[in-house]
């Protein structure tokens, strides 16, 4: 397994140590729901080295992002960030992505299970253009510091750069730890108001220990994937392979916001089989919440009755909400929030309810 530049760091730290996209991360350093509630009532930080970082360059980016992309790449503001995704020609993605806009390119965050499908793929369709595809993921590190108190804690980390000028969805230059010119976004994947840092692999562990030492007061601590993953689900965010997969296209997944149809973006790969299900879908993508004791998993049957209308894609218990959660496919015809369904576990049912995604939202200034 690959490890990223604080693989020690997390062994001393007692964090249960997981494969998870061909990386070897920390699933949790102590309860995970301990660690979940620690982000939404303070913060946490993460270890996000697994996840590929790619920069694209060469008077050709923007014209091969807009036929490899869902978004419309060229449209996207300089200093701003946008969800898209990778499709094959039947519309199904093969990854989801954050697109950073620069001036002269584009600097891509992919999920690390893909990260060399993506690359395979971006290469063999960049023949003919103009651009260079630069890996970055393995001489490079990332760190998430997500939480209600994140703003006020890191930025005592940073220097020449206000972050409260960093919107939400936008990214930004400062020094961190002295670290001149380091990248810093303002994104995230829990729900809650947050920052990510980008650095060499050499600074990783330093920047680490300084946002765990100017956080200790503020309660922050590191938190493994696991709670990451309770997050992710309440905020109604897609996990690749959950809710998105080969098999399941990004219209029917509720996320059609990162999919532009305008005539001025040209053709794209995927374009004419996505407007096909855009004009008739078959099921949705919505959450359910259930009292009962067993945790909905992926894969999970949902019935009417006797009818089977849906299945489970991801579940967990909440500690935010006091209850059982999942996100669910269901035919268009149940698919109400509000709508009573019931679980199968084995030829057991759980009585479930359907409601609107996400989970939980937190406002932001």
């Amino acid at each position: 397994m690959k490890q990223t530049a604080l693989h020690a760091v997390h062994a001393a730290l007692g964090a249960k140590l997981i494969e998870f996209g061909g990386w070897s991360m920390p699933v949790q350093y102590g309860p995970i729901l301990d660690e979940a509630q620690c982000v939404r009532s303070s913060a946490g930080l993460f270890d996000l080295g697994h996840m590929g970082r790619v920069h694209v360059s060469g008077p050709d980016t923007l014209r091969f992002l807009d036929k490899v992309c869902t978004n419309f790449v060229a449209k996207i503001p300089v200093g701003a960030i946008r969800y898209s995704l990778f499709c094959r020609a039947d519309g199904n993605p093969i990854d989801d992505l954050l697109v950073y806009r620069e001036k002269d390119s584009v600097y891509l965050v992919i999920n690390a299970g893909n990260t060399a499908v993506d690359l395979a793929w971006l290469r063999e369709q960049a023949q003919g253009f103009a651009v260079t595809i630069d890996d970055q993921t393995e001489r490079t590190g990332m760190l998430a510091l997500q939480g209600q108190r994140a703003h006020e804690v890191l930025q005592t980390l940073v220097t020449g750069l206000d972050l409260a000028t960093i919107g939400y969805y936008k990214f930004g230059f400062g020094t961190v730890c002295g670290l001149p010119n380091t990248r810093l976004s303002r994104t995230g994947y829990t729900g809650e108001d947050g920052f990510e840092i980008y650095l060499d692999n050499a600074d990783c562990v330093r920047v680490w220990n300084a946002v765990l030492e100017a956080g200790r007061a503020a309660g922050v601590r590191p938190i493994g994937l696991g709670a990451r993953d309770i997050l992710r689900l309440e905020a109604g965010m897609p996990l690749y392979g959950h809710e998105i997969d080969a098999t399941h296209n990004p219209i029917e997944a509720g996320l059609d916001f990162g999919i532009s149809f305008k005539d001025e973006k040209g053709d794209w790969i995927g374009r004419s089989a996505l407007a096909a299900v855009k004009a008739a879908p078959r099921q949705r993508l919505i959450g359910l919440v259930t009292d009962g004791p067993r945790v909905p998993r992926q894969g999970h049957k949902l019935f009417s009755g006797a009818q089977e209308v849906g299945y489970v894609c991801s579940g967990a218990p909440s500690p935010t909400l006091g209850v059982n959660i999942a996100s669910a496919y269901v035919a268009l015809s149940h698919a109400q929030p509000g709508a009573q369904l019931e679980i199968d576990f084995k030829g057991k049912r759980q009585p479930c309810q359907l409601r609107d995604l996400p989970f939980f939202s937190r406002t932001r200034k």
